[in-house]
């Protein structure tokens, strides 16, 4: 039973376990991506985001910052992994609270039937963060179905009822305007008015 035994001792000596983790470590952080078996990524992973948590000690005074690089340039022992970590990942990870790895799985390896998958630090990722940013956008059920109620209900009838309000009025204007204006109509109502009178003169001349 292996009740209490957190660390997978992945069959090696402490020695060899250190040091096959500190050259894992180096890998990943100067290649953004190893891969590996499942049981190694999951032992890489506690071991590296400490480790990464102490480059983001960056902002803090110069004493500080050098006493973190001696703390991860001693598991490490590689001066290139320690400047790439605390230069070019540092400024990636900088907002992030945590869970700087990202372990996917990609079947068993042929042989030995492992588990195998890749490990990598998550801001390196674009096409994962475009996903992540698309799901983002899409995440706001609430506000979204407000939205929609609000368009439904308000906007499109106000905008209808006011194109027939000014379809109304426009008729109404052409038809005033053609009354008055018209020249045709004016003539008309003149002939009318002048055969009234003729014929009222007839009427007085006869009596």
């Amino acid at each position: 039973m292996r009740h209490n035994k957190k660390i997978n001792h992945l069959g090696r000596t402490k020695a060899h376990r250190e040091a096959m983790l500190a050259n894992m470590a180096s890998s990943l952080i100067k290649h953004k991506r190893i891969f590996t078996t499942t049981a190694k990524a999951k032992a890489l992973r506690k071991y590296i985001e400490p480790l990464i948590t102490k480059s983001k000690d960056s902002s803090k005074p110069n004493e500080a910052v050098t006493h973190s690089r001696r703390i991860v340039f001693a598991s490490l022992q590689d001066k290139y992994a320690v400047k790439e970590l605390f230069g070019v990942v540092a400024e990636k990870i900088g907002d992030r609270p945590g869970g700087y790895t990202r372990i996917i799985k990609t079947g068993a390896r042929l042989g030995d039937n492992a588990a195998m998958c890749f490990i990598e630090l998550v801001d390196f990722n674009e096409n994962m963060l475009k996903d992540a940013s698309k799901k983002v956008a899409a995440k706001t059920r609430r506000s979204r179905k407000k939205s929609s109620a609000v368009a439904e209900s308000t906007p499109s009838v106000g905008v209808k009822d006011a194109d027939v309000v000014v379809e109304v009025e426009e008729v109404t204007s052409e038809t005033s305007t053609v009354k008055d204006d018209d020249p045709a109509i004016s003539e008309a109502v003149t002939v009318e008015e002048v055969d009234e009178t003729s014929e009222a003169d007839k009427k007085a001349d006869k009596e």
